[in-house]
């Protein structure tokens, strides 16, 4: 598994909106500048289906992240399992109005772990931005 984490000045019933939120998604889940996500599509219930359109801004590329809901505990678990049957769990607590996430994932075998790492934390980092500075 993989470990990735991040605290957020913000309470969590806000970043927990915020992160499954299909509107709030197409806003920061990316993991660079010249990325994006023009389509975000969830049914967020145990069973659920979720399609993230992640695209190159430049149109030279794009692919569909996505998978089923495994686990919703509100504003404290979320896990998934991915299209090719990777797992994922995050984790969300609170204390004096900011919030920890904590998120493990199993690797894919293209790519090296560094590399996965840095780039869901890379959006990860966004999505803390994207709460701590939205108004």
């Amino acid at each position: 598994m993989i470990h990735i984490q991040t605290t957020i000045s913000a309470p969590i019933l806000d970043v927990w909106e915020k992160y499954n939120n299909p509107d709030d998604i197409q806003q920061w889940n990316h993991a660079t500048d010249d990325w994006h996500c023009p389509k975000a599509e969830s049914e967020f219930i145990v069973g659920g289906h979720f399609s993230y359109t992640m695209a190159a801004k430049d149109g030279s590329f794009s692919f569909d992240f996505e998978g089923r809901f495994t686990e919703i505990i509100p504003e404290k678990q979320l896990s998934y399992e991915i299209a090719d049957g990777r797992k994922v769990d995050m984790f969300f607590s609170e204390k004096d109005e900011q919030t920890h996430i904590d998120c493990d994932f199993e690797p894919e075998t293209v790519n090296s772990e560094e590399m996965q790492q840095s780039g869901w934390q890379a959006i990860l980092d966004n999505f803390k931005d994207y709460v701590e500075n939205k108004k």
